[in-house]
């Protein structure tokens, strides 16, 4: 099975209902009725602690939230972990507007930025508006949560995933993971 393959097989869509919300997890509190769920995973494909196993969307009215689950994150900054959440909101325009980047260890910061494209170049001023990041060590899980005053009101969003970290020694060759591939999308998710 190929990847691609293997990503359309793993792309569920679900609407969740004040019934099954109680299921729906997200970094231990449950994804709000309304919400419009998505999740994604990837290979094993990464030999670092940052590794990307699976993504999570849930767009609701109110926030998008977006849940990376991964390998073995650890607190220590010398891993080097971080990652960057690249959102689409506008369908006739092929680039990311908004970029979420972090680090995924303890004493970094985090920003949700405009941007006109995938380079660190083209990121642009920060999102005037509510973003949050939560990382969950114990349950190798990072949480960003952004409001849709942040996103423009955006009505359906696509996001790709860039993960990368660092060895012992300092280099970070061949530690970069995307979501299935460089500067792919998932499918886009409408808000729920």
């Amino acid at each position: 099975m190929t990847k691609n393959t293997r990503l359309a097989t793993a792309v569920t869509a679900v609407t969740a209902t004040a019934a099954t919300a109680a299921t729906l997890l997200v970094g231990g509190l449950a994804t709000p009725a309304d919400a419009a769920v998505v999740r994604v995973t990837d290979a094993d494909d990464s030999p670092h602690g940052s590794d990307l196993l699976a993504v999570r969307i849930a767009d609701g009215p109110r926030r998008l939230l977006v849940t990376t689950t991964h390998d073995n994150l650890r607190r220590s900054p010398s891993s080097g972990s971080a990652g960057t959440v690249f959102v689409d909101t506008d369908p006739s325009d092929p680039g990311p507007e908004f970029v979420f980047v972090g680090g995924y260890f303890e004493g970094t910061d985090y920003q949700l930025l405009h941007t006109d494209g995938f380079g660190y170049r083209t990121w642009g001023d920060p999102v005037d508006g509510p973003h949050s990041m939560r990382i969950d060590y114990r349950r190798d899980k990072v949480r960003m949560r952004m409001s849709k005053t942040a996103l423009d009101g955006a009505e359906e969003v696509r996001i790709a995933v860039r993960v990368s970290g660092t060895r012992r020694d300092g280099t970070s060759r061949g530690l970069t993971d995307w979501l299935d591939a460089p500067r792919r999308f998932t499918p886009w998710v409408a808000e729920g």
